[in-house]
This record gives structure tokens, C-alpha cells and sequence, in this order.
């Protein structure tokens, strides 16, 4: 009989996810164990016999997590991202040793999917190695027929709730957790009034969205769309070449002022999380005073694309996952970073002015391939923070992660993942 698998879980997303996938494979017959790093990470952990505090400074990590795999046995290692420090650090001592590594991340297709991928993901992931023709050559047996998106799975507040009350914990209680550092420049306290500030103004922001969306919809003029991400995020910090927001906002505003049509006029959508900690606001307020663009640059905080992208000339970013929305609108997509869907036929080359002046289309029957691939392999559907998302991710993703192969590998040898009908579970 073969021995049973071992997994061992780090930080995951906001939430009870994590708790919820341990228990499912325990009932599959294998052990777990959580290593928590503060109080939140204790608090969403409710099998209190496979909890494991980590209370030493963060330089004595990687020994530490070492022995851990060491005297557990772990055949498997599993985390939400995988560029934090303490993910970064075992995901090294993984490797050395021979053991699987089990990433999740937010959906490169988000909202509807989540990403899960073994090894790494975003600009670590397998997807940067690999070719559009050779991802149509493994999709070559299977019908055409993509699944739809659900009705919904739940909305923002969910994400923004969980994240206020993680970091309470962490706050009100540190306890035996003195020397946790997070990840963040932030403080875990400057962390958790901003959430609790997104929290609380989510009504008033979302009124002066709507506003704001219906003066640029309903504004007759020619509009590009620029994506814009938080500052702090793990994609933009570990995989592009800025150091800031404001650097980016820089280089695309100035390209805008440089080679827009002056009819033109230029959209700046915040993401959904943004909460102030970066000075965009300001740093608009002066670019566009330095090129003489008032009335021609729109900041929208939040709130959803499919509106907007429907009516857009073009989309830039610097590796923003709703890009992926741009280019299955046919819309020309420039990414200023390193992302999975930089492949040649979708996203172009030309020089940023040059861009705004006369954008390029993406081959869109080749992005219908690589996105039926992604599809087919790591996007799984469901959600990390609403309970009807949870339900219907864990319904697929344990028997992904109890697989001998990878999901590329599986689609590779004729044997894809099984894949849920949406129709049937959006209700």
C-alpha cells in the first residue's frame, strides 16, 4: 500500500480556505500540518493537533522549516503565493529535498477561476516556457466547447472582510507571535485601519464610481484603459521594473500625452483593493498638469471592467490579471511586466506612444487557445472567500493536488483534469 502523503501549509488566502482543503485531505487519508506566523494565521486553523506556532525572528526560518519537513516527513508543501519571504524560503528547502509544492494564487483568469499550479506561479509558472503552438498541439484532441462563467460567487466584501479580521487578530492579540514581521512595508495596525476604512466608505466609494462611470461611458469621446494594480501586490513588486505606482503612472501617462490623438482621453481604473497607502492620487493630479492633460485623464477606483472594456480602444498594464479580460474583447493589450499571457500574439511590442497612437490587435483565435488551455490545466472554478465559491473549488482542486501530474502534465498524456459544469452550479 502506498504510504500516505504528508502536506504541510503555510499562509494562505484571508479566510478559512486552507482549513477547509486540510480537512478534505485528511479525509482522503493523508496527514497535514499548518505552520501559522501570527494570530491570524492561528485563528483560521481550527485542528488545534496539527497546528504548529512559529515564534523565532524571521532570519531563523528556513532552519527551522528544514526540520519541520525533516521530522514530519512532508511529502507535500502548500501556499497562497510564492514570492513572500517565508514562501520563497521553503519553497527552496522543498526543492532540495524532493518534495511537491502546491501553489495557489488568484485566478489568472479572475474573478470566476483561481490558480493552481506546483512549482511556482505568475512569472515562476510553467506557462512562461511555454508557446502558444505548443499549447494548441495539447488541446488538439479535446472538443472547443470553453465553460461559462458562474452567476457569481460573491463580491468584494467578502475579500475585504476576511482581510479586517485576519488582521485584527494579529493586532489584538499577538500573544506568543512578538517577533512576526509582515511581508509588507506597512504595519500589521496600519494594515488593518485601512481595510476596516475600505470596509466602512464601500458604500460612498461605490456611489462615486458609479458616477464616474456613467461620465465616461456616456462621454462620446474615444477612451484607453489603463489597469492599474496595488503597489504592494507580489506580481508587481517581484515580476516588473518599477519600484513604485508612480513610476509606471509616469512612463504610461507621458507615453499618453505623446502619441494619443488629442480627442483621445485616458482611463485609469484603480484595482478593487486599493485603499490610499500609495500616493496615486496625487502623483495623477501632478502628470497631468505636466503634460496639459485636464479633462482628458479619468481615475475610476474600483469597480468592474466589463463596462468599461467594452467600450475601450485599448488596454495597458504592467502584468495585471484583467488584462486577460482586454484580450478576450479583441482589445489591444500592452504589458509593461512579466506576466503568462506575454506571449507575441497577444500583447504588443510597439513603443508606448507609439501604442497609444495606433495600437496593434492580438491574434484573438490564438487567445481563445491559450485561454480553452489554461482552462483545461490550472484554472480551477470557485473562490477563496465566499462560501459558494469555497464549496465549488474544493469540489475539483483535492483530487488536482492528489494527482500524480501536474495539471499541464495531465492535458500533456490525453488525461485532463475533470471539469465542472458552470451551467449546472452558479445558481
Amino acid at each position: 500500500m502506498r504510504p500516505a502523503r504528508r502536506f504541510l501549509f503555510l499562509q494562505g488566502p484571508h479566510g478559512p480556505f486552507f482549513h477547509r482543503l486540510g480537512a478534505l485531505l485528511r479525509a482522503a487519508g493523508c496527514r497535514t500540518w499548518r505552520v501559522g506566523f501570527n494570530r491570524g494565521d492561528e485563528s483560521f486553523w481550527f485542528d488545534r493537533a496539527s497546528y504548529i506556532p512559529y515564534q523565532d525572528a524571521p532570519e531563523a526560518w528556513p532552519a527551522r522549516c528544514a526540520a519541520i519537513m525533516a521530522e514530519k516527513e512532508i511529502t507535500d508543501l502548500v501556499l497562497y503565493g510564492d514570492v513572500r519571504a517565508i514562501h520563497a524560503e521553503a519553497i527552496e528547502v522543498a526543492r532540495a529535498e524532493g518534495i511537491t509544492v502546491h501553489v495557489f494564487e488568484e485566478g489568472y483568469l479572475r474573478p470566476w477561476w483561481v490558480s493552481y499550479e506546483r512549482g511556482g506561479s505568475n512569472a515562476h509558472s510553467r506557462l512562461m516556457d511555454k508557446s502558444v503552438p505548443e499549447m494548441q498541439a495539447a488541446l488538439a484532441e479535446l472538443d472547443l466547447d470553453l465553460p461559462d462563467a458562474p452567476a457569481h460567487w460573491g463580491d468584494m466584501r467578502h475579500h475585504v472582510f476576511y482581510g479586517m479580521l485576519y488582521h485584527w487578530f494579529v493586532v489584538s492579540r499577538p500573544g506568543r507571535y512578538r517577533k512576526y514581521r509582515p511581508h509588507r512595508a506597512i504595519t500589521v495596525m496600519q494594515e488593518f485601519r485601512l481595510y476596516l476604512r475600505r470596509l466602512l466608505t464601500m458604500p460612498v466609494t461605490a456611489l462615486q464610481r458609479k458616477i464616474s462611470t456613467y461620465r465616461i461611458t456616456h462621454g462620446g469621446f474615444p477612451y484607453h484603459l489603463c489597469l492599474m494594480q496595488l503597489e504592494h501586490d507580489a506580481s508587481f513588486r517581484a515580476h516588473s521594473p518599477y519600484a513604485s505606482m508612480t513610476d509606471f503612472l509616469e512612463e504610461v501617462i507621458e507615453g499618453f500625452a505623446k502619441g494619443a490623438p488629442t480627442h483621445h482621453h485616458l482611463v485609469l481604473k484603480a484595482h478593487p483593493l486599493e485603499d490610499g497607502r500609495a500616493p496615486v492620487l496625487g502623483t495623477i493630479r501632478r502628470l497631468v498638469e505636466d503634460y496639459g492633460l485636464d479633462g482628458r485623464v479619468h481615475y475610476l477606483r474600483g469597480g468592474k471592467l466589463a463596462g468599461l472594456m467594452n467600450e475601450a480602444r485599448s488596454a495597458i498594464t504592467v502584468n495585471s490579471t484583467a488584462a486577460q479580460q482586454a484580450l478576450w474583447r479583441g482589445l489591444p493589450v500592452k504589458a509593461l511586466g512579466r506576466s503568462v499571457y506575454s506571449k507575441p500574439e497577444f500583447v504588443s511590442d510597439q513603443p508606448i506612444a507609439e501604442f497609444f497612437a495606433d495600437p496593434e490587435r492580438p491574434d484573438s483565435r490564438a487567445y481563445r487557445d491559450y485561454r480553452h488551455y489554461l482552462l483545461e490545466t490550472s484554472q480551477v472554478a470557485g473562490g477563496f472567500y465566499s462560501s459558494r465559491g469555497r464549496r465549488q473549488l474544493l469540489r475539483q482542486v483535492v483530487d488536482m493536488m492528489l494527482s500524480d501530474l501536474d495539471p499541464y502534465d495531465r492535458l500533456a498524456t490525453g488525461k485532463p483534469a475533470p471539469r465542472q459544469n458552470l451551467k449546472l452550479v452558479s445558481g
